[in-house]
């Protein structure tokens, strides 16, 4: 599989080059030349397979042959070493779970695949690779816990100062190792900005060789698409119609998903659920993409204004509008319509959910009013990663699971940026 940059500009390459870049030099974002459908038989029987079964043969036409066949099977095996159960909340209306890995949030999947899969093509290279990556939450988490410790990969973390929960920032700044965090003062889209500025820095370039472990880059983003897979073998006996609400923010979670529909898998439509930050929702209005700068919710992990992910949704579709607008419905919520659905979720059908489910809740119901499926919203992150907001609006003090406690006491050690300029000293230095 050979895979073309969105922009059009640059030479077609293969998996490993693509990983191992992130952007394509033309900055443009990889996709695969092809997406082949796997037979009918496989979803048929897709209640017979394991998760590590399915996700393989998913996966393997992206990746196969340059990471061996057997390579390819432990990759899988190792990262999906956790559960993905599908919960009931009402007739109508189900979550999946993506919180069961280490650091309790649906990035675990695409960290530990991307880590493996570089770690892999790094084995040869007698040069250190660098991960930049920008995080609004969960994401700074999921990339250190998934390349702790890996050989000749350095990982530095930019996360926008104060925007952050005290859990999530936890999890990317007390791992220490081959892992540093940078504070920057600033938003989510700064630290994004400054990651692809570094990415165009022919003076950087020239001396270092950086990748990207956000959704941008093609072994973090495809692996997303199992998740939905493994709901449509749990609830494929309800004999129903299955939509998904998808909490969205850099939309790489929903986009993946559209890839397992490419695949095969039976969707009958996506909705993306967003907070304040709408720039997708005007979109669907207004056809005129208009990107602007991040708004902080509750729900922060969301808090991107310039969804990267979005320009390969369109390639999905064929960048037609029409075709887009059939398969996708966006809507948008604010903190104060959050909290009510956390406390609603809560009081009538006792699961506490975190702030960026309940988004996905919302989108559901939304959806509910004028279409009939059975709506599955993806839960995220564990509600404790959220503690101020969940205990505050539901009123009762949730339990700490030990992937939480196991980071709550160490020590944070961050380096503070205020610009571009830091970043880039840091990395020559």
């Amino acid at each position: 599989m050979n895979y073309y940059s969105l922009n059009k500009k640059a030479a077609n390459t293969t998996f490993a080059d693509a990983v191992v870049r992130g952007l394509a030099p033309d900055k443009g974002l990889y996709f695969p030349e092809s997406i082949t459908p796997l037979d009918p038989s496989f979803f048929e029987t897709i209640e017979d397979k394991s998760n590590t079964e399915i996700a393989f043969e998913a996966i393997k036409q992206f990746i196969l042959p340059e990471i061996p066949e057997d390579v390819l099977k432990t990759i899988v095996e190792e990262t999906l070493n956790f559960d993905f159960p599908v919960v009931e909340i009402n007739e109508h209306i189900s979550t999946l779970e993506l919180f069961h890995g280490p650091t309790m949030a649906f990035k675990d999947v695409g960290a530990r695949f991307m880590a493996r899969c570089l770690g892999y093509f790094n084995k040869t290279n007698t040069n250190d690779v660098t991960v930049l990556v920008a995080t609004s939450g969960d994401t700074g988490g999921a990339v250190a816990n998934g390349f702790l410790g890996v050989n000749g990969v350095n990982v530095v973390i930019l996360y926008p100062s104060g925007k952050v929960s005290d859990i999530q920032e936890k999890q990317l700044t007390t791992l220490g190792q081959n892992i540093t965090a940078l504070e920057v003062d600033g938003v989510f889209d700064d630290c994004q900005d400054m990651v692809k500025r570094a990415f165009m820095d022919k003076e950087l370039t020239s001396k270092m060789q950086l990748t990207s472990a956000n959704s941008i880059n093609i072994a973090r983003w495809l692996p997303q698409l199992f998740y939905f897979m493994f709901t449509y073998k749990q609830l494929k006996s309800k004999h129903k119609d299955i939509a998904f609400s998808v909490p969205s923010g850099n939309f790489g979670n929903i986009c993946a998903g559209m890839v397992a529909q490419k695949l095969g898998l039976p969707v009958k439509h996506f909705i993306a659920s967003n907070n304040a930050n709408d720039t997708v929702v005007n979109y669907m209005i207004s056809q005129t993409y208009n990107p602007k700068p991040s708004v902080q919710t509750i729900s922060n992990a969301m808090d991107v204004g310039n969804p990267s992910n979005f320009i390969r949704i369109q390639e999905l579709h064929n960048n037609d509008f029409d075709t887009l607008k059939s398969n996708l419905s966006s809507y948008s919520f604010s903190d104060e319509e959050t909290k009510a659905a956390l406390l609603e979720i809560y009081k009538e059908h006792n699961y506490i959910a975190d702030p960026h489910g309940a988004v996905g809740y919302l989108g559901a119901k939304k959806y509910l009013e004028n279409n009939d499926a059975h709506v599955v919203f993806l839960e995220t992150a564990h509600p404790t990663k959220f503690l101020d907001v969940v205990e505050d609006v539901i009123e009762k003090t949730v339990p700490l699971p030990s992937q939480i406690k196991a980071v709550m006491d160490k020590e944070k050690v961050s380096i503070k940026a205020s610009s571009y300029e830091d970043l880039k000293a840091f990395l020559l230095k």
